[in-house]
């Protein structure tokens, strides 16, 4: 017969600091919490696990941003990171990142204060129906019992936190990813000095060990000596030895990007390009570019993806893919291979001759990537920054580039660009729009006692939403709704903004005045703003694409 629960009033303080326990145990190094009153026990058990130096902890009072900042952070160190937020709203204001994170397979734990059982639907204060608010977005979720101090009772919480994570990082099977982990706490919420914490397991070790989820696939039914085009995105990589020196087109935040063609996002929409590929090897999952979606859509090319080492799913929007499977050697021919190379270097060169005067985000992008110092990390907004780089800027090794490339959202993107640089040794730089700044402006928000990273954020300023301008509403059919409903002008001053929260702002005019602002002397917060003119954005693209099919069009004929 079991005895019964005792009714020591801390039994949810322990249960905190059990839970905080056994996360430090797994390897959480960083945690971010946003005050409430009910996670009081999580708050005063990361307090204490700080102030140990088991974990560094960071506040944040806005819990979206709060959940970019795990999001960053996990993405950066590559480590699982909880977010811990009150009851109510402050849960579903995680929602966004916690669907970047589903996308982007990343280890996010949301760990969620509630309210007992009994005040669900009662008209409590901040009491919401909390149980699988995420939806299919986690990997796995699960709530805790309300506290008690039972034997058998730390077990058992210990081993739901360890199913979690494990959850999290993929071990469990399925591709890493977010988690919710819900707790609700009864009243009183502080702890008692005097009440003792049941131990973990000695040496510091889990509860419950779980190895990680081994995967593996049978080599790709391709032929290894057919003309292939390797389309590399954001996600998994393959070791280039492997590919025999086949043409790459990749994106920036691609494992692959440094070994790409530097114009090949061009290459594949110009007229008078190089020779088709017969076949198409993807990697990760490339999002960036038309040309490139029209690629895959092909009827007459055989598209095959790389299996991902940890299980996401493979792209195929067009539904044209054939296989997916591990990558065998690669060895297409010479003479096609050189063709395209041949392609590169004419359509690199017509890029550098036009994009002195061309549009200012390409050249910024060409500008600012080659001047950053080996061992970088940089940051790329979505929207146009992204492009930007992939469309102008030499790809090149000794880089660290990262992007929420999951859902391609720009909300909350200040945010991951700090947990970012928090995870980070070098100098750390991020490149957003305007409106991604703005986005985002409580990402700057960071309190007198919390840790602070060394980040340029350079932010080229059009004043609005420049990337619609390329786009089908941007044509000049459509310039009597496009400038209130697409470009969405504003006459934010940035550099009120950065001062009123605590960021340096430097106002750069010249590209020679790029590198002293970026790359200042000591480590800080500031925002480095480049204006543009969103006037000229379309027919500045379109003038690029006329030079690069010019020069493709002078090269010789071969049979």
């Amino acid at each position: 017969m079991n005895p019964a629960p005792t009714s020591d009033p801390a039994a949810g303080p322990v249960q905190a600091r059990v839970v905080v326990d056994e996360l430090v145990r797994l390897g959480v190094t960083d945690a971010v919490l946003c005050p409430g009153s009910r996670n009081a026990p999580l708050a005063f058990a990361l307090h204490a696990a700080d102030a140990a130096g088991r974990l560094r902890l960071h506040v944040r009072i806005d819990e979206r941003t709060g959940g970019f900042l795990a999001l960053g952070l996990a993405l950066g160190s590559g480590r699982p990171v909880p977010v811990v937020t009150t009851s109510g709203t402050a849960v579903a204001n995680l929602h966004p990142a916690v669907l970047e994170a589903s996308h982007a397979g990343v280890p996010v734990l949301a760990l969620t204060a509630d309210r007992p059982p009994e005040l669900i639907g009662t008209g409590a204060s901040q009491t919401i129906e909390q149980q699988g608010i995420f939806g299919g977005a986690v990997r796995r979720a699960g709530t805790l019992a309300v506290a008690r101090l039972a034997p058998g009772e730390p077990g058992r919480w210990r081993a739901a936190v360890d199913r979690i994570v494990a959850a999290a990082t993929g071990a469990l099977g399925e591709p890493p990813g977010p988690v919710h982990l819900n707790i609700p706490f009864a009243e009183p919420l502080v702890p008692d000095p005097a009440a003792e914490v049941p131990p973990g397991r000695p040496d510091g070790a889990p509860w419950t060990v779980v190895p990680p989820a081994r995967r593996t696939a049978p080599p790709l039914p391709l032929d290894p000596s057919a003309p292939t085009l390797v389309i590399a995105g954001g996600g998994a990589g393959v070791d280039p030895a492997l590919l025999g020196g086949a043409p790459i087109v990749a994106e920036p935040s691609s494992p692959l990007w440094p070994h790409a063609l530097r114009s090949g996002p061009w290459l594949l929409g110009a007229p008078g390009g190089p020779p088709r590929p017969r076949q198409v090897l993807v990697v990760g999952r490339p999002t960036l570019h038309r040309s490139v979606a029209r690629l895959l859509a092909a009827s007459d090319l055989q598209v095959y993806v790389a299996a991902d080492p940890q299980g996401t799913p493979w792209t195929d929007v067009a539904g044209t893919v054939r296989a997916v499977g591990d990558v065998p050697s690669l060895a297409p021919p010479r003479a096609w291979v050189q063709r395209w190379r041949e392609a590169d270097e004419v359509a690199s060169a017509a890029l550098d001759r036009a994009l002195p005067e061309g549009p200012r985000g390409l050249s910024l992008a060409r500008e600012l990537v080659g001047a950053l110092p080996d061992g970088s990390r940089l940051v790329l907004g979505s929207s146009n920054p992204v492009r930007d780089v992939a469309l102008a800027a030499v790809p090149r090794t000794g880089l660290s580039v990262l992007s929420n490339r999951g859902v391609a959202g720009i909300d909350g993107t200040v945010s991951t660009a700090v947990g970012a640089a928090l995870t980070h040794p070098g100098p750390t730089v991020a490149l957003l729009g305007d409106l991604t700044l703005l986005h985002d402006t409580t990402g700057l928000l960071i309190g007198p006692d919390e840790p602070r990273p060394g980040l340029s954020i350079v932010v080229l300023n059009d004043s609005g939403g420049g990337i619609f301008g390329l786009l089908e509403q941007g044509a000049p059919a459509h310039s009597a709704s496009f400038e209130r409903v697409f470009g969405t002008p504003h006459r934010a001053d940035l550099a009120a903004v950065a001062t009123g929260l605590g960021a340096a702002h430097v106002l750069v005019t010249a590209p020679s005045e790029l590198v002293e602002a970026v790359l200042p002397a000591g480590p800080g917060l500031r925002i480095v703003e480049v204006r543009a003119d969103r006037a000229t954005l379309r027919a500045g693209h379109a003038a690029l694409a006329d030079e690069v099919a010019t020069a493709l069009a002078a090269l010789p004929a071969r049979t």
